[in-house]
C-alpha cells in the first residue's frame, strides 16, 4: 500500500511504481498557491466539501426514484413491475459507464468529468420534469441521466484522494461515503411531498436543480489534485495494476460485503412490519436512524484505517464481524423479537462501514494514472451484486424464511474473509 506520508504530500495516490510510471521525476503541475501547499489547510477541505455535495446530488437522484413509485402508479397506471422497471433505469445506465467515466477522469481530470456529467444529468432530469415525455422516452432519460451522474462517483473519490494524504484518506473517503445516507435523507424528506403537491415529475425537478447548481460550484471551485508530468524524453510505461491478483481481490471481497449489507437494507423495513408488527412509519423512522449510524460506522472505519495505515485489515475485521452479524440476526429471528431488532441495528452499521476502506483501497493500489479505472471497476462490481442481492434472497425467504435468509448473507462475508488481499497491500 501507498506509504503514510505527512499531509503536504497529498498528490501522491499508489505505490511508487505508478508514481515512476507516469515520470515522477519530471515536474508537477500543482493548483494555485493554497493547494501548492499539497492540499494543506482549508483548501483540501473545500474540495472535501464539493466533492461531498456532488455524490450526495448524485445519490439524491439514484436512491430517490424508489420514493416516487406511488406517485407514479397512480399517474401512470403502472403495475408494480412497470414501475419497478423506470425505478431500475437510472441503475442500468450507471453499470454501463463507471468505468468509462473513470478513465476520463484518469485523463481529462476530475472537474471536468464531474461537472460536465453532473450538469447533463442534471439538464435531462429537467427534460423529464418539464416535457412530460411517454413512458419509454421517460425510461430511456433516466438511463442517460444514471449513465451521466456515474461520472460523480469515480472523480469525486479521485478529488478527495489526492488532495489528502494517506494518513488522512481513511477519514477523509469516509466523510465522502456519508454522500449515500445524505442523499437518502434528501430525498426520503422531499421528493413524496412534492409528488403529492406536483406530480412525481414536478418532484423531479428537485434533484435535476440540485445537480444543476452543484456542477456549477464544480466547475467555479474544484482544482485537480497535482499530477506528475511524464518525462518526454523516456518511453511511458502505464502499467496495468491488473496483471496481478490484488485489485480484483479487492473488488471481489468488496462486492461480497455487499450481499450483507442489501440484505438487511432491501428487507429491514418489510421485515420489521410483517415479523415484527411495526407500523410503517415506526420502521421508517427506526430506519432513517440506522442511516445516520451507518454514516457514523463508515467515518469510524475511516479513522482505524489511518490509525493502523491499512485499509484491508480493517476491512477483514468488519468481514468477520459481518458474517457473525448476520448469524446473530438469524438466531434472533427464530428466537426472541429484542435480539432480532437489536442485531439488526448492529447489522445495519457494520454492514455499511467497510465501504469507504474497499474502495479506498482500490484507488490506493492501482496507483495514480490508473485510480479512476479502479474505482469505476470497484462500483461496478459492487452495485452488481447490490441489484442481484433483493431478488435472489428474496427467493430463499418467500414467505418467511428470514432466518436461512440471514444465515445464506452471512456466508458472503466469510467467503471475502480468505479474499481480502492484506498481505498484496503490505507488498
Amino acid at each position: 500500500m501507498t506509504r503514510v506520508g505527512p499531509p503536504g504530500d497529498g498528490g501522491n495516490l499508489g505505490s511508487g511504481d505508478d508514481d515512476r510510471d507516469e515520470g515522477a521525476e519530471g515536474a508537477v503541475r500543482t493548483g494555485p498557491a493554497d493547494p501548492g501547499a499539497g492540499g494543506s489547510g482549508r483548501f483540501r477541505w473545500r474540495i472535501l466539501a464539493l466533492g461531498l455535495s456532488a455524490q450526495t446530488a448524485s445519490c439524491a437522484f439514484l436512491f430517490g426514484i424508489p420514493f416516487l413509485v406511488p406517485a407514479m402508479q397512480q399517474a401512470e397506471n403502472l403495475t408494480l413491475s412497470q414501475a419497478g422497471t423506470v425505478v431500475v433505469a437510472p441503475s442500468i445506465g450507471l453499470l454501463l459507464t463507471l468505468i468509462l467515466w473513470g478513465a476520463a477522469a484518469d485523463r481529462y481530470g476530475e472537474r471536468l468529468v464531474m461537472g460536465l456529467g453532473l450538469g447533463a444529468s442534471g439538464a435531462l432530469l429537467l427534460a423529464v420534469g418539464l416535457a412530460a415525455p411517454s413512458l419509454p422516452v421517460l425510461f430511456a432519460l433516466l438511463v442517460a441521466a444514471g449513465a451521466c451522474t456515474a461520472s460523480v462517483n469515480a472523480a469525486s473519490g479521485r478529488v478527495v484522494m489526492g488532495w489528502f494524504s494517506a494518513a488522512e484518506r481513511g477519514v477523509a473517503m469516509g466523510i465522502r461515503q456519508t454522500a449515500q445516507p445524505i442523499g437518502v435523507g434528501i430525498a426520503a424528506l422531499s421528493l413524496p411531498v412534492l409528488a403529492e403537491h406536483a406530480g412525481y415529475r414536478g418532484a423531479l425537478l428537485l434533484p435535476a436543480v440540485l445537480a444543476l447548481a452543484v456542477a456549477v460550484l464544480v466547475a467555479w471551485l474544484v482544482v485537480d489534485p497535482p499530477r506528475p508530468e511524464p518525462d518526454r524524453t523516456r518511453p511511458r510505461r502505464d502499467r496495468s495494476p491488473y496483471r496481478g491478483a490484488t485489485l480484483w481481490r479487492v473488488h471481489g471481497a468488496s462486492a461480497l460485503l455487499v450481499v450483507p449489507q442489501f440484505a438487511v437494507s432491501a428487507f429491514a423495513p418489510v421485515y420489521l412490519v410483517t415479523v415484527h408488527d411495526w407500523s410503517a412509519l415506526a420502521a421508517g423512522a427506526f430506519l432513517a436512524v440506522l442511516q445516520g449510524l451507518g454514516a457514523l460506522g463508515r467515518l469510524a472505519a475511516g479513522y482505524w484505517s489511518d490509525r493502523a495505515g491499512s485499509r484491508l485489515r480493517p476491512m477483514r475485521t468488519l468481514a468477520v464481524a459481518a458474517a457473525l452479524v448476520m448469524l446473530l440476526l438469524a438466531l434472533g429471528d427464530a428466537t426472541w423479537s429484542w435480539l432480532a431488532v437489536g442485531a439488526l441495528t448492529l447489522a445495519a452499521v457494520i454492514t455499511v462501514s467497510d465501504n469507504g476502506l474497499g474502495f479506498t483501497a482500490s484507488a490506493e493500489l492501482a496507483g495514480l494514472s490508473w485510480a479512476g479505472r479502479a474505482m469505476g471497476v470497484q462500483n461496478t462490481t459492487q452495485n452488481l451484486a447490490a441489484v442481484l442481492t433483493p431478488p435472489l434472497l428474496g427467493l430463499v425467504i418467500g414467505d418467511s424464511r428470514y432466518a436461512l435468509a440471514f444465515c445464506v448473507a452471512a456466508i458472503f462475508p466469510v467467503m471475502a474473509i480468505r479474499l481480502t488481499p492484506v498481505r498484496g497491500e503490505r507488498g
